[in-house]
């Protein structure tokens, strides 16, 4: 990510050059740095409120009645972890926050999800870890929170407007991911990386 942010500035340094347009760039850059503070800030009230209600659920014992009830689907599509409750309450509630649209507060779960996953491995990803990246990144949107702030951050009026295109798209993305990952888990199957 680094190398795309870095690559990304030096083309609009670049293209300002080439164009005559460097004080636009610049101020641009001075302009969008300044916004970007009050977005983070705003965001970041949503990121520790579910990571705080994520520690409380851990600590009281609701991720192992979240896995419970997600048990069928993450069963089906995890079966090398069908018995761990411990990686399979990470990935629920890695779903749970998903499905709130809190994709930031996901981030921490799933990344601890795929370290339990790991651990003992070759180092090599399983079609389990990355069903779960592919799950994580287009997963469906019930409530899609953080951009309903970012829309009512930005002055919208109604920022929860966009939920019909934001569940039919997420919808269909993770459909066809899916299934792409079933047909290349069954095309290329693991090298000794499951248990």
């Amino acid at each position: 990510m680094n190398w795309i942010l870095t690559i990304l500035a030096l083309l609009s340094i670049v293209f300002g050059l080439c164009s005559g347009r460097m004080e636009a760039v610049g101020s641009a850059a001075l302009q969008k740095c300044g916004e970007a503070v009050p977005l983070v800030l705003s965001l970041a009230g949503a990121l520790c409120l579910w990571s705080g209600l994520a520690e409380i659920a851990g600590r009281a014992g609701l991720t192992e009645k979240l896995a419970a009830l997600f048990r069928p689907l993450t069963g089906r599509l995890f079966p090398a972890f069908r018995r761990d409750s411990a990686v399979l309450g990470l990935i629920s509630m890695n779903i749970a926050a998903n499905l709130l649209g809190l994709g930031n507060a996901a981030t921490p779960l799933g990344l601890a999800a795929m370290e339990r996953m790991a651990a003992g491995g070759n180092g090599a990803a399983t079609r389990e870890m990355i069903t779960l990246v592919v799950l994580n990144t287009c997963s469906i949107q019930l409530i899609p929170t953080t951009v309903a702030a970012v829309r009512l951050s930005m002055g919208s009026a109604a920022p929860m407007e966009i939920l019909p295109p934001v569940l039919a798209a997420s919808a269909l993305s993770l459909a066809v991911s899916l299934l792409l990952c079933t047909v290349c888990a069954r095309l290329f199957p693991d090298k000794g990386g499951a248990r």
